[in-house]
């Protein structure tokens, strides 16, 4: 049996107070925050990344995305999160989460986030038994639309003009992949259609 906390070239693991300085990393970069973010564009405070790190730990699946040490007894590389928000306890019945990620600049641009989607939905789908999974991107974030279409995702809708950016409004287009749908992706990348 697979380690379930790991995918081809990454591990994931919980957050651990250590990973602090990620965090603050993750909040210091203008333009990934900017494309994740619709809060006002100011300089970020380690107060803005305790609260990241705190919403990391307490979502359905929060964690540090790794790369492996460079020896094997190395202690792993954090280079971002991924998460699963939570399911407050009156929706929980309707089986839906939405991810978010963040890979600080280094490494992005190298397939690490299109890797840890594609586990977080494994995850979602065949561990948490979820039903709908859902990833918002900014009409400004060409890169990211791209990405979440390749894996699989079905644009669901607009909410026009929603942020201000720029010096223009911008939409919010919001995505969503089904469980079913899922499966039928993993049939296809096994070849066993």
């Amino acid at each position: 049996m697979a380690d379930p906390f790991s995918s081809k070239r990454l591990i994931y693991r919980l957050v651990e107070p250590e990973d602090e300085d990620l965090f603050m990393a993750i909040q210091a970069d203008p333009i990934a925050i900017r494309n994740s973010n619709p809060g006002l564009a100011k300089p970020t405070t380690r107060v803005n990344a305790l609260s990241l790190m705190k919403a990391v730990e307490e979502a359905l699946l929060g964690v540090v995305i790794c790369l492996p040490g460079p020896e094997p007894s190395s202690k792993p590389i954090p280079i971002g999160d991924i998460h699963l928000s939570p399911l407050g306890p009156s929706l929980v019945h309707h089986r839906f989460t939405e991810i978010g990620i963040n890979i600080i600049n280094p490494y992005q641009g190298k397939g690490y986030g299109t890797e840890a989607i594609n586990w977080a939905l494994d995850w979602a789908f065949g561990t948490a038994n979820i039903h709908r999974v859902g990833i918002r991107v900014f009409e400004f974030n060409e890169g990211a639309r791209r990405l979440y279409e390749k894996i699989g995702f079905k644009e669901e809708g607009v909410s026009r003009q929603m942020f201000w950016h720029a010096g223009r409004w911008w939409d919010d287009i919001q995505f969503g992949m089904l469980d079913w749908e899922w499966r039928e992706l993993c049939k296809i990348e096994e070849g066993t259609t």
